[in-house]
């Protein structure tokens, strides 16, 4: 999960109903405070970067784009969960902020309410990003937002664990599962993957799933039961542990970096709590293996969007508007990625990117094949990604087989 990577839409409809009449209502007014029929002087923008170190630089950032757009920022930044919570209330009250930040699973369900713009409006194009960044910010055909920064998971391995048991880092399912048998040894695993009942563990599950063919419009495949299967046989054959059912990607990281496990799937964003925890600690990063030889690998993509919410006062949107455009700037992308152990959207710079950081060129290397979690189910994608955690639950812990669980999951 990007930091932020995992999270999903936390509304259930009920709310994406309000949402949309409440988005309704504010289009219809202002969304601004104080500005409104004169110069804009100031523009107010919502963000869940409320910890450290991200909450300081994007309030640097923040601030650095308004003194380029001649404005002040006003920013507010709450925590991830009540992000949504609070957009609701806003539109409600006519008091959407001017740019709004969104987790880029999230912007389908907010842009099908009606409360963003198309920033086509205003002159801003996605043109040389990735497809998959386009595609998460993308709703029935139009774009609702820019992604400066993307991530996503690879294979970590322990060099020295490696190199003193024989192995190379794997490149295919079936190296996997003989590098994490050999590695296994007493109360070190060879493998440790995150697999809880919640979107944390459908993140994780992705590579597998759609490296092999898998689908998440209808998971009861034989494509995404071998995908499971092979988890399965980790967990049952001792190279994984049966505590992956309950571990967040950071207990997966703990174990890493503690010498309890050899190899770990996770993301780019633990690099700076291995450095604290573990400073001594060898290791590399690869792509996560494929099926056989010769597979692409298709990764899931992680990041945050921003957005114009519709406030019904077009000049505040085409200042706003310059601030997106500030927050995608190549200069702006390349620090940022720099800063926060991530990814730029754009193509251009990747190979750059890689030569100022080559502890991110696995997962910069995937960024081009990976996917959106939206890019097929839109809004629904909540749904599918439940569906996928509960069957991959009921496999690892014997409750069905793969095949079982998955079909259990996808007609329940």
């Amino acid at each position: 999960m990007a930091r932020r990577g995992a999270r999903l839409g936390r509304t259930a409809l009920a709310t994406a109903t309000a949402l949309a009449t409440a988005a309704t209502l504010a289009a219809c007014g202002g969304g601004g405070a104080g500005d409104s029929g004169g110069p804009v002087t100031s523009l107010r923008v919502l963000d869940y970067y409320n910890n450290e170190p991200e909450n300081t630089v994007y309030a640097d950032l923040l601030n650095a784009c308004g003194q380029q757009a001649g404005v002040t920022i006003q920013r507010e930044a709450v925590p991830g969960a009540s992000l949504i919570a609070k957009v609701l209330q806003q539109a409600s009250s006519r008091t959407l902020p001017d740019v709004l930040m969104l987790d880029n699973p999230d912007l389908q369900q907010i842009a099908a309410t009606g409360a963003l713009s198309p920033i086509t409006d205003f002159g801003l194009s996605t043109d040389g990003y990735a497809n998959g960044i386009v595609s998460a910010s993308t709703y029935e055909g139009k774009v609702y937002g820019m992604q400066p920064v993307t991530n996503t998971i690879g294979l970590f391995y322990n060099e020295d664990m490696l190199a003193a048991a024989g192995v190379t880092p794997p490149k295919t399912w079936d190296e996997l599962k003989a590098a994490a048998a050999k590695l296994t040894s007493g109360d070190r695993y060879g493998l440790a993957f995150s697999a809880p009942a919640n979107y944390e563990g459908t993140w994780q599950f992705l590579p597998f799933m759609w490296s092999n063919g898998g689908d998440e419009t209808n998971i009861a495949s034989p494509q995404v039961a071998q995908a499971l299967q092979l988890w399965v046989d980790l967990v049952t054959s001792g190279s994984a542990s049966r505590s992956v059912v309950n571990w967040t990607q950071a207990d997966v990281n703990e174990q890493f970096g503690a010498g309890k496990a050899a190899m770990m799937i996770n993301g780019p964003w633990q690099f700076p709590a291995l450095a604290q925890k573990a400073p001594d600690l060898k290791y590399g990063v690869v792509p996560i293996p494929v099926p056989q030889a010769g597979a692409t690998e298709v990764a899931p993509l992680g990041g945050e969007t921003w957005t114009l919410p519709r406030t019904g006062d077009e000049a505040r949107q085409k200042k706003a508007a310059e601030i997106v455009a500030c927050l995608n700037s190549d200069a702006t992308q390349m620090n940022l990625a720099t800063e926060r152990s991530s990814v730029p959207t754009k193509t251009a710079l990747l190979d750059g990117f890689v030569a100022q950081a080559p502890t991110m060129a696995a997962f910069t290397e995937q960024v081009k094949t990976a996917r959106a979690r939206t890019g097929k189910l839109g809004a629904d994608w909540p749904a599918a990604a439940t569906k996928i955690y509960t069957a991959v639950q009921s496999a690892i812990t014997g409750g069905a087989t793969p095949d079982a669980a998955l079909r259990q999951a996808q007609n329940g």
